[in-house]
């Protein structure tokens, strides 16, 4: 018996919106999907095919979609599910605010600390609620999506919010609610400062993860935010299993030591990658400027500093401007920043 949530819409059927979209689907809901018109061809070809690194496997077959790269698709649908890059939610917001009912909810399932806020901006009356994803997902081809990495999803609690953490849970995604969101996005976008490094890096997240000088320059940008966020006054939440204060102290650790404590960062598929990693090769956008760039721009707004954040930040532009990854090794990125240290 699946919750009641009337029709849900997928704003955005990319690797996220596929696997979330999907899974709902193959529990009984009625979902409808908005995507490019290459995702419609996928899905009319091939389906869907969702796996995960925790043994979830479950085909759904094309007949059994429905799919558009029309955004009046979501005409008349009861939830929508915002699943764009942060870059593209004022067109997302601008598309949904043409097509949607006045009793429709939107969840935005995005990185970043900003998108929630913009949509209830631009949607209200409409409810907006916020939505954090814990997990990686990668496109394998051919409508195969693959969970590589552990994690959850936490909404805001709202009777919409607990239908769908209830939908959600039941589908095999773990999701829980929480009051607080604001905390919750602070604390996945401490998370997500890794994004820039795997793309930088250009090796899988475990092995990334593995090397302390990676591990080093993600301890300090991680301590930059915190110093941004306790001027300003925000509490990251624990997102991931160690509270946010002790994230810098665990990634400095000695490698045996490091391997020991923290086997959680490392739960992982063996080739599992950054969702940044994956823009920079497939040539699309990246989300930099509304995760990095959040901290370098709270930490000018307070009055601390940011320079290894910003140092990152313009590689990565600089890496999405080659359209290729520098493929530096931790040593080689801890000796640039501190090269950059210097010159400043």
């Amino acid at each position: 018996m699946t919750t009641d949530l009337g029709r849900i819409a997928i704003f955005g059927a990319g690797s996220i919106g596929c696997y979330v979209g999907g899974l709902l689907r193959a529990d009984g809901h009625d979902v409808c999907f908005l995507g490019r018109e290459r995702t419609v061809q996928t899905f009319g070809e091939f389906g869907l095919h969702l796996t995960s690194h925790e043994g979830i496997d479950r085909t759904i077959v094309p007949n059994e979609l429905v799919v558009s790269s029309d955004p009046a698709i979501i005409s008349g649908c009861d939830v929508v599910l915002v699943c764009v890059k942060s870059q593209d939610t004022p067109q997302a917001a601008a598309s949904i605010a043409g097509q949607i009912a006045p009793h429709c909810t939107v969840v935005s399932l995005q990185n970043g600390v900003e998108n929630a806020p913009l949509l209830t901006d631009e949607l209200a009356p409409n409810a907006v609620v916020a939505g954090m994803v814990g997990f990686n997902v990668v496109s394998a081809g051919k409508g195969h999506f693959h969970r590589a990495t552990g994690g959850e999803i936490i909404l805001q609690n709202t009777p919409v919010g607990q239908a769908l953490a209830a939908a959600l849970s039941r589908a095999g995604i773990e999701t829980r609610l929480d009051a607080d969101m604001k905390s919750v996005a602070w604390g996945k976008l401490l998370l997500n400062l890794n994004n820039a490094l795997n793309a930088l890096s250009d090796v899988p997240l475990v092995q990334q993860l593995s090397d302390r000088s990676y591990r080093l320059v993600l301890a300090d940008m991680i301590a930059e935010a915190l110093r941004a966020t306790n001027k300003a006054g925000i509490k990251p939440a624990t997102v991931g299993g160690a509270p946010p204060k002790l994230i810098p102290l665990i990634l400095r650790l000695p490698n045996w030591l490091f391997l020991k404590v923290a086997k959680s960062m490392i739960a992982m598929d063996s080739e599992a990658r950054s969702s940044m990693w994956d823009d920079l090769s497939k040539g699309r956008q990246p989300e930099i400027d509304f995760l990095n760039g959040a901290v370098v721009a709270l930490a000018k707004r307070v009055g601390t500093e940011a320079p290894v954040n910003s140092a990152i930040t313009r590689m990565v532009k600089d890496a999405f401007e080659q359209k290729s990854s520098p493929g530096l090794t931790g040593d080689a990125l801890l000796a640039k920043l501190s090269q950059e240290s210097h010159q400043n």
